[in-house]
Formats: structure tokens, C-alpha cells, sequence
């Protein structure tokens, strides 16, 4: 009996370790973020937005889906669950709208005029991008072209890119099937 228990325990609390073995969220369903019944936030989150962890360009918490992705990628001690944490003052800033003298951010790149994480990144499992970025970047060899998309007047070139993007309903909603028109009534 306690040889049971003891492999119980073993895959308990090595099963969630393996789900992150094949990529960061490939291991992860719709659930794992959104939760249906049981929402913690505006996008129907299943993880509790990051409340604690103030951002230091606006000294205020992060909200809306940056949030959410600060729910998991944050420090314990800031509000986060400690997964592969992120830090503001470390890495691209997010959470402020960008500042035109460095940086022509494209629209499809803002959420609400701002520079947050699914501006660069699309978290979704369907991604196939590295790192969940929005573009190929040759895993990272060619990361200047991605850069240069915002920041051409760094690079001296402006891309256009093919951009990532399993976020916006509204394009899927187009592309749905339309009904067929009810049939005329006989006379």
C-alpha cells in the first residue's frame, strides 16, 4: 500500500514538470489560462491577474492581459506563481504606450494604444514561433529584423513582416461560413 502511495505522490508532483518539457505552454490547454466557470479576470482568466508587481516605467500594476501573463511569469514575492519570471526594468518595457522618438510601433503590435507582452508575443500553443514571438526570427538569429519592425530608424531598414496573430476573434468571425438565407415562402 505505501508503494502506491509513494508512486501516487511521485506523479503528482512530477507529471505538471513533464507538461512543461515539451515548450512553455505546448504543455498547457485553453484552461490552463482562461477558466469558464470559474474567472478570475477580463479575459476569463483561470490564473489571478498580477495585481502586486508595479511596473516602474508607470508605477502602477500591470492590468488587462499583461496581467494574466504576469500571473504566471513573475517572482512569488511580487504576485506571481515564479515561472520563468519577467522583469520590467530587465527586459522590453510593457505597460506604457511607446514613445515616438524611439520607437513606430505598428498598430497591430499596441493593445489599447500600449506596448504589453501579446504586443510581441502570442502565447497561444498553435504558435510556432520562437519564444511565442508573433514573427520567425530564425530562433533568434534574426531577432534585428523582428526589432526593426518598431525601431527601424535603430536599424536603418523598416520591415513588414507576416505577424502571428490567433488572438483576434474578429479575423475568424470573417472567415466563418455564413448561414444560408432562409428559404423564400411559398405562395
Amino acid at each position: 500500500m505505501r508503494y502506491i502511495f509513494v508512486l501516487f505522490l511521485a506523479a503528482f508532483l512530477f507529471v505538471p514538470v513533464l507538461s512543461f518539457a515539451a515548450g512553455a505552454h505546448d504543455g498547457l490547454n485553453c484552461t490552463g489560462c482562461h477558466g469558464i466557470h470559474t474567472a478570475k479576470g477580463d479575459v476569463i482568466f483561470a490564473v489571478e491577474p498580477n495585481k502586486k508587481s508595479i511596473n516602474p516605467k508607470t508605477k502602477q500594476p500591470s492590468s488587462g492581459t499583461t496581467a494574466l501573463c504576469l500571473g504566471c511569469h513573475e517572482t512569488m514575492d511580487k504576485g506571481g506563481i515564479g515561472i520563468m519570471p519577467v522583469s520590467p526594468a530587465m527586459s522590453h518595457p510593457f505597460g506604457i504606450a511607446p514613445n515616438p522618438k524611439i520607437a513606430t510601433v505598428p498598430s497591430i503590435l499596441l493593445r489599447d494604444g500600449k506596448l504589453e507582452c501579446v504586443g510581441c508575443h502570442d502565447p497561444h500553443p498553435s504558435n510556432p514561433n520562437y519564444k511565442y514571438l508573433r514573427t520567425k526570427t530564425d530562433k533568434g538569429a534574426t531577432m534585428q529584423v523582428f526589432c526593426a519592425m518598431c525601431h527601424g530608424s535603430k536599424s536603418g531598414t523598416a520591415e513588414t513582416l507576416n505577424i502571428f496573430d490567433s488572438m483576434d476573434e474578429r479575423k475568424a468571425a470573417t472567415a466563418a461560413p455564413k448561414a444560408a438565407p432562409a428559404p423564400a415562402p411559398k405562395k
